[in-house]
């Protein structure tokens, strides 16, 4: 079956009124609960083929979210549902006014890479509970986890109203090219900008969910082991791979010194002395990223890791030094297992330094 014909095959479906019913919606939410549950052994399975992702961390961080996020909407939707009644004023206080949660249509749901279950699947859970249809499209990049979806979804859920579709950025620029009636899209801002043209075509309403350059900033009046081993749980968990990681460190000369003292010692007890050897670090996604990542760390000032493996696509958790804003490291989000110091004085120096990027 073409693309375009099964678009046009759920859009036919959405107009039936089929997924309208909150019944059958919480049906199709139950089913995909009991795949959470029935999969979860081969969820992990995947994960670790495509990430080498820790079974701890691909049940907290993936099935376990997931499960609990389907659970909450279960026990939620009928209250959701329900029509509201806004405030009135002067103009419509005699009028009866309510606002009814109407579904969009038929949605297209992108999932990314470096979480590939749950940021597929939350979305799609969401939109079953909305009562639209959904085509779902996960990332070739991950592709045992994209082929598990793909053979999984349809022994759950109704096949009329919900499908899969495999392929890389070719098939998504076709897919792009279908008149969809809501598009959500989890990955990068060069990929977000082309799926946002693809919807001002049709002015299809969109949700990008994107990352970005996050900033941490530690102050000398702050708790300096708390502190740093927040961060670097943030950074290194999934290897950097995660859009709201902590991607560069603001601080003084001398709360930098702290900091690493602290930072040799916490990643000692979480990987050991040769963090290559942990269960616990996941591996880079692909070769084209490793050598991405890797090209940051040469030449750069390494106070901490700098190890890499191309076979393996193996990077130690690396913390670099003496970071200025016009490395190549602070162009762009850097999503893997390294984090740059940048010095600064003071929080106002740190709040000016942002501002200006």
């Amino acid at each position: 079956m073409s693309f375009a014909d099964a678009v046009q095959q759920l859009h036919t479906t959405f107009a039936s009124g089929k997924t309208r019913n909150v019944d059958f919606r919480l049906k199709q939410l139950r089913n995909l609960l009991r795949m959470y549950e029935e999969n979860s052994a081969e969820m992990v399975k995947v994960l670790a083929a495509d990430l080498r992702k820790h079974k701890q961390e691909a049940h907290v961080l993936e099935i376990d979210f997931m499960i609990n996020d389907i659970r909450n909407t279960i026990f939620n939707l009928q209250e959701w549902v329900k029509p509201e009644k806004p405030e009135k004023t002067m103009v419509n206080i005699m009028d009866g006014v309510y606002i009814y949660k109407d579904p969009y249509g038929v949605v297209l749901v992108i999932g990314a890479w470096n979480y590939p279950l749950q940021l597929t699947l939350v979305p799609v859970a969401g939109a079953i509970a909305s009562g639209n249809c959904v085509l779902i499209k996960p990332s070739e990049v991950a592709p045992a986890t994209s082929r598990f979806i793909a053979e999984t979804i349809p022994k759950y859920l109704d096949p009329e109203c919900y499908r899969v579709v495999e392929g890389g950025a070719k098939e998504t620029s076709e897919l792009l090219k279908q008149k969809f009636d809501y598009v959500f899209y989890t990955g990068s801002g060069r990929v977000g900008r082309i799926v946002h043209q693809a919807c001002n075509e049709n002015l299809t309403p969109c949700t990008l969910e994107l990352g970005g350059k996050s900033p941490c900033y530690i102050d000398s009046t702050a708790d300096i082991a708390i502190a740093t081993k927040r961060i670097l749980w943030g950074k290194f968990i999934n290897a950097g791979q995660t859009c709201i990681a902590p991607d560069y460190l603001l601080c003084s000369q001398q709360v930098q010194k702290q900091f690493l003292e602290e930072a040799r010692k916490i990643l000692k007890e979480w990987y050991g002395t040769n963090p290559k050897e942990s269960p616990d670090l996941c591996r880079i996604i692909n070769q084209q990223h490793f050598q991405r990542l890797s090209a940051m760390i040469k030449g750069a000032n390494v106070a901490i890791g700098g190890d890499t493996d191309s076979q393996e696509k193996y990077i130690a958790p690396t913390i670099l030094v003496d970071v200025s804003s016009s490395d190549p490291i602070m162009q762009d989000e850097i999503f893997g297992p390294i984090l740059p110091i940048v010095n600064v004085e003071n929080a106002y120096d740190a709040i000016r330094f942002i501002n200006a990027r």
